[in-house]
């Protein structure tokens, strides 16, 4: 309870409600970060998983590498998901539709519910204890999945960290710790300055890995597939700021506040459910 009170004070603090964290860049690939001049492989691993990465998504958006537009109106197609409005909310108020839209995940008969976020985003963390609560009352159909968002600078630290942290099976129990080390404790300096990828590897260690490993994760060829796989996500979809929630990777809930974005997301899944779309792509 006390956690979630002081979120909700950082919360009225940044102002960020409903706005979230813009992105630091323009839609062009992000610059490494800081410690990337240090692995000498790094260029072309990068090279590499991005390849990878962008083989395995849509075809026309791996060949240009370039982000749809955000705001276009809805292509002119025959497919009714792509262009029928949804009963009980407002196209361009609630929600907008991505266009040429895809799951981050195949659906293989689930509804999939993306969070993009970062640990460093104030509104990110003034989120969280509503997404967990939220989480826990999701029907069994529905697949919720983060996607950490890579807009440069010490972002991209995180994005790293977080799929270390994945692949060395701690990333559930660390989630919220690693909030509460940034906004409330102190332990890591998130927006307010640049964490090393040791710094961060120490804090992780407290969850039963080892730091040397984990720092080296980070820079690990899976991890970077995974960074890139994200960050090409991210940019298909036309994402700008955090946290920003998308339902089956067709519609980006928009809403006046935290409460509304879930309210939101809750009638997007039952749509989605009623149009029998959680077939595999």
């Amino acid at each position: 309870m006390k956690r979630y009170m002081m979120f909700a004070l950082l919360a009225a603090t940044v102002a960020v409600m409903a706005a979230g964290c813009d992105r630091k860049t323009e839609e062009t690939p992000a610059q490494p970060a800081a410690g990337d001049t240090a692995v000498t492989s790094d260029a072309e691993l990068m090279a590499a998983a991005e390849a990878a990465a962008k083989a395995s998504a849509d075809p026309a958006s791996a060949a240009s590498g370039q982000p749809e537009p955000m705001d276009a109106p809805p292509p002119p197609t025959d497919a009714p998901a792509a262009t029928g409005a949804v009963p009980g909310l407002t196209l361009g108020t609630d929600y907008k539709i991505i266009p040429n839209g895809q799951p981050f995940e195949p659906l293989n008969g689930k509804i999939e519910v993306v969070e993009v976020f970062n640990f460093v985003c104030p509104a990110c963390a003034s989120f969280q204890p509503l997404v967990v609560s939220w989480k826990k009352r999701l029907p069994p159909d529905v697949r919720f999945t983060y996607v950490p968002a890579a807009f440069g600078g010490n972002w991209d630290q995180f994005v790293r960290s977080y799929y270390a942290a994945q692949t060395m099976g701690i990333a559930e129990k660390a989630h919220e710790k690693t909030y509460d080390a940034i906004h409330l404790e102190d332990k890591l300096k998130g927006e307010r300055g640049e964490d090393s990828d040791a710094a961060i590897a120490a804090f992780y260690s407290q969850f039963g890995v080892d730091a040397k490993q984990f720092a080296g994760n980070m820079r690990s060829f899976a991890v970077t597939g995974k960074y890139n796989k994200a960050r090409q996500y991210i940019i298909s979809a036309g994402v700008n700021s955090t946290p920003t929630v998308i339902v089956n990777g067709k519609y980006k809930v928009e809403g006046r506040s935290f409460e509304d974005k879930v309210r939101i997301a809750d009638i997007l899944i039952a749509h989605e459910r009623g149009q029998g779309a959680s077939a595999t792509p």
